[in-house]
């Protein structure tokens, strides 16, 4: 089955991943509707495609069943990419796991009531938590480490459901850690490469997060986008999960430098104190991925991040607005949950 000749709804298509899965999706050919509530997304990421009649943008909740059914009529193919971040879940839980469960359900409902033909569901490498078998396969013991990644694998649960009570013919793709243009570096949604890039070019070190010896399968955008859609035009992919990775171990300590050696920091990294409940290990086993369509990821980290580094050198200034945007601690900005800081207490006493 070949995307190109229908039409096909990205939930959470103004993101990062999900404005790559756009472009790639229009030039195949394909008539898109994105369906975005903008909480982390913003129409800046398709301004590019301003006057294609191809794509409508629709502002709106995956919480709101009624606004997720409209937008799934006449839809051959559903991306679900919209979720709400790992960091987030660290103060505001309880929004994390309404968005990532609840409205799950509601597009998985959704598309099977306009009879949609193919449905992918976008999940996270934080499902598996802390590796403690290296690289990690699809069918791993899961051991999530927030409220993040259990509702990114409850969303796993909730789509196989779907696929075994033969509603919907479903693929669970797991991206792990992907990098690249347009990748968030404000505030909550801050990643550790952008943040790194920034700061460099600011001529500033970069801040770790403990030792920096905690390690991530980095994984280019673009690569990402390809395969999610391979994986949906794929018949042997139905019904079943693939890690979407580079299949490549890589420290935080290691980007740091390589970062600050291509932009020419001398400066040494700044340690403070450790992110809580973070992964400490992730290396994603891709070989499912390639025995079923051939191959893999192939970008290098190096190259992945000189291209990372040229798109934010022309796109993004350091300003000091810039740098103010990227508190360090940004999973710590904002109020908690007032429950929070009593099961803190606890703990700590």
């Amino acid at each position: 089955m070949i995307i190109g000749d229908g039409r096909v709804l990205v939930t959470g298509g103004a993101g990062f991943i999900g404005s790559h899965l756009v472009d790639a999706l229009l030039a195949k050919g394909a008539d898109v509707v994105v369906f975005d509530d903008l909480s982390s997304g913003s129409w800046k990421n398709l301004e590019h495609h301003k006057g294609n009649r191809r794509l409508q943008m629709v502002e709106g909740d995956i919480l709101d069943y009624k606004a997720v059914t409209a937008v799934s009529q006449g839809a051959r193919f559903v991306f679900h990419m919209a979720t709400r971040n790992v960091r987030l879940s660290l103060q505001s839980p309880t929004v994390v796991h309404d968005v990532n469960t609840t409205g799950t359900l509601n597009v998985l409902k959704a598309a099977a009531g306009c009879r949609v033909e193919r449905f992918l569901y976008c999940s996270s490498s934080e499902v598996n938590g802390t590796a403690d078998i290296v690289p990690m396969p699809e069918d791993y013991h899961f051991k999530p480490e927030t409220i993040y990644g259990a509702s990114k694998l409850t969303g796993e649960y909730y789509a196989e459901v779907f696929h075994r009570a033969g509603w919907l013919d479903v693929v669970i793709a797991r991206p792990h850690n992907n990098y690249g243009p347009r990748e968030h570096y404000e505030g909550v949604k801050g990643e550790v490469i952008p943040r790194f890039i920034l700061w460099a070019l600011a001529g500033k070190p970069p801040v770790i997060f403990g030792d920096g010896a905690q390690t991530r399968d980095f994984t280019y955008v673009t690569e990402t986008a390809d395969y999610l859609i391979r994986l949906v035009e794929c018949d042997a992919a139905m019904g079943r999960t693939f890690n979407v990775c580079r299949g490549e171990e890589v420290s935080v300590a290691v980007i740091a430098r390589k970062i600050s050696e291509l932009i020419g920091l001398s400066s040494p990294p700044v340690h403070v104190d450790g992110r809580p409940s973070d992964v400490l290990r992730l290396f994603g086993d891709a070989s499912r991925l390639r025995e079923t369509l051939g191959d893999s990821p192939a970008i290098g980290i190096e190259e992945g991040l000189r291209m990372t580094i040229n798109w934010f050198r022309e796109n993004v200034s350091p300003t000091p607005e810039t740098l103010a945007s990227m508190e360090p601690a940004n999973w710590s900005t904002g109020s908690a949950e007032p429950w929070l800081s009593t099961a803190r207490r606890r703990i700590r006493n």
